[in-house]
């Protein structure tokens, strides 16, 4: 009896246990799957807003959703805002690798008419002076395509003229917080309520507003293909989008944070990515 009691155990609890570990295995896919993948524009904001939100360049964002220049959207717009599972693929191949690919078919035809030439040695004992009349102008074609092939390597992205900017810092006082500490992606520098920020280089407000959680009043300023700068926790706008502001320009005043006190947040993006200002900004803020 003992042996057929556990026997009839086993069978009542064995189906509950793998509908149990089914059921586990199916909610890690769901949670792991949560990450959002597309955005609904809202009054106010801008590609670049969006793209700063979620850590990518705006040409980026603009390419996933076929967005062209000057990047205009709308408010109830859904917006792709991680990339393509192709992405990767597609982008894979540099300028470079599809134009090696694409260039060897001619030396491979090289090879094959310079194969003849090494064939006819043997009828060279026939027909000598034929044959050395006839390797000598084949020889000539197959050395002109290869330099051909070297002055044409990957265009340079963007020349050094088009990143230099001429950098200055936005406002006087005290690093309250160092680019990479807590997970800042930017300088904090304190202090009066009030006092003047100041445009760190020439360049175009791409956004002002309040829409960014975390940022307080921000502005953010497009100064080239390559560069933007961001301004957080200002106590007033002094300026709007599409404005075109100068190294030094008066942009806002300073605000606080709930955080940190009275205090601009200052960043720098390289193509999208937060690079440590103090590596562009002349000699000390403070």
């Amino acid at each position: 009896m003992g042996l057929a009691v556990r026997r009839l155990y086993k069978l009542f609890w064995l189906p509950i246990i793998v509908l149990g570990l089914y059921g586990c295995g199916q909610m890690q896919p769901m949670g792991s799957s949560t990450r959002m993948i597309h955005y609904t524009v809202k009054p106010g904001d801008t590609l670049y807003s969006i793209s700063w939100r979620y850590g990518y360049d705006h040409r980026q964002v603009a390419g996933w959703n076929n967005i062209r220049s000057p990047y205009t959207i709308y408010a109830g717009q859904t917006l792709r805002i991680i990339p393509p599972r192709d992405h990767q693929v597609r982008s894979g191949p540099t300028p470079a690798e599809r134009a090696a690919v694409s260039r060897p078919a001619p030396s491979s035809t090289a090879s094959t008419s310079a194969s003849p030439r090494t064939s006819p040695p043997s009828q060279q004992q026939s027909t000598p002076p034929r044959q050395t009349t006839q390797a000598q102008p084949q020889a000539q074609p197959t050395q002109r395509p290869a330099p051909q092939s070297t002055p044409r390597p990957a265009p340079s992205p963007r020349s050094a003229a088009t990143a230099k900017v001429d950098w200055q810092w936005p406002t006087r006082g005290e690093q309250k917080y160092r680019f990479n500490q807590n997970g800042k992606k930017g300088l904090g520098i304190g202090g009066s309520l009030g006092q003047a920020i100041h445009a760190a280089a020439d360049g175009e407000v791409v956004y002002s507003g309040s829409g960014l959680i975390g940022y307080g009043n921000l502005l953010i300023i497009k100064h080239n293909d390559i560069y933007l700068s961001a301004y957080g926790h200002n106590r007033r706008l002094l300026v709007e989008e599409g404005t075109q502001v100068k190294r030094g320009q008066k942009i806002a005043e300073m605000g606080e944070s709930n955080r940190d006190g009275v205090i601009l947040h200052f960043e720098i993006r390289r193509d999208g990515t937060p690079v440590n200002p103090t590596g562009y900004l002349p000699g000390s803020g403070s």
